[in-house]
């Protein structure tokens, strides 16, 4: 895990190798701006990376203009997916009690209970970062529906593995910090 200075260079770097647009970083103002908008507080990692160089387009989203649709489909996809699986695939945790008949009902609960969760930042994507604990060194999850796995244990490493194509190897390991609520779900698809 990198210091309190961080320095980002070698990581947009891959990220301009593989294509991606680094455009300057984001300024304190836009980042408390971003921040605002989406009601929580980047991790210190994900807010000095951005802070150094800024990816855009493509998968990315635009910090630069955080109250966009797209900023907000990403950070409504994590639920909606979830509102999805419980429709249509039966999904509910036994954690969450017995599931109610109606299916409104089941959304109401579910959506309670991802409102008690950390919040997931967009990162690229499907992939996210919680935005709690307010540490540096949280996990990337891969997001896509109520299938949450676990896409690099921070970072850095998501990064480079992402985008570098070192090979993918499953960052579930000793040391992986746990999230509330999202590493369950993480355990439910093991």
């Amino acid at each position: 895990m990198r210091g309190t200075r961080m320095v980002w260079r070698a990581e947009h770097q891959i990220l301009t190798d593989a294509g991606v647009t680094v455009a300057p970083g984001l300024t304190e103002a836009e980042l408390d701006r971003a921040e605002s908008v989406i009601g929580a507080r980047f991790p210190p990692d994900l807010r000095s990376f951005l802070s150094e160089g800024l990816p855009v387009g493509g998968r990315f989203p635009d910090w630069r203009g955080p109250d966009s649709t797209d900023i907000r489909r990403q950070l409504d996809w994590p639920f909606e997916g979830m509102a999805f699986d419980i429709g249509n695939n039966a999904f509910w945790l036994d954690a969450w009690g017995a599931r109610p008949s109606e299916l409104q009902e089941a959304i109401r609960i579910a959506r309670a209970i991802v409102a008690e969760a950390p919040r997931l930042i967009p990162i690229a994507g499907h992939r996210y970062i919680p935005a709690e604990p307010a540490l540096a060194g949280n996990p990337i999850f891969s997001v896509y529906q109520t299938d949450i796995i676990y896409y690099g244990s921070e970072l850095a490493t998501y990064l480079r593995h992402e985008f570098h194509r070192i090979p993918h190897v499953d960052a579930v390991r000793e040391g992986t910090r746990r999230i509330r609520f999202w590493s369950e779900l993480v355990d439910a698809n093991e």
